[in-house]
């Protein structure tokens, strides 16, 4: 099994996640081969919360044009991880 650090890449900063987190829930970027037990099992033991549920989304990455040739390049995919937390439990790093 893959410790906390190799399962959360980063948490994901932006205008709907902080929506998501009046209701309880954060965003991270993880691992693209963690399962939702792995990510639950992460989040509880890097934060020391009680995970109530998980979802994960892949997103595909942008297709980029290059500026010197006429060619295209593509961003790297990503996996995200939605994950709500029961009752009033916070995650005081995305709070400051």
């Amino acid at each position: 099994m893959a410790s906390d650090r190799d399962v959360l890449i980063r948490p994901v900063i932006s205008e709907k996640s902080y929506g998501l987190m009046e209701k309880g829930a954060y965003v991270f970027v993880v691992d693209p081969k963690a399962s939702k037990v792995e990510i639950r099992e992460a989040v509880e033991a890097a934060f020391g919360v009680h995970v109530a549920g998980v979802n994960t989304m892949i997103r595909k990455g942008k297709r980029k044009r290059n500026r010197r040739k006429p060619t295209f390049g593509k961003r790297p995919d990503t996996k995200r991880a939605v994950v709500r937390l029961v009752g009033d439990d916070r995650i005081e790093l995305f709070e400051s």
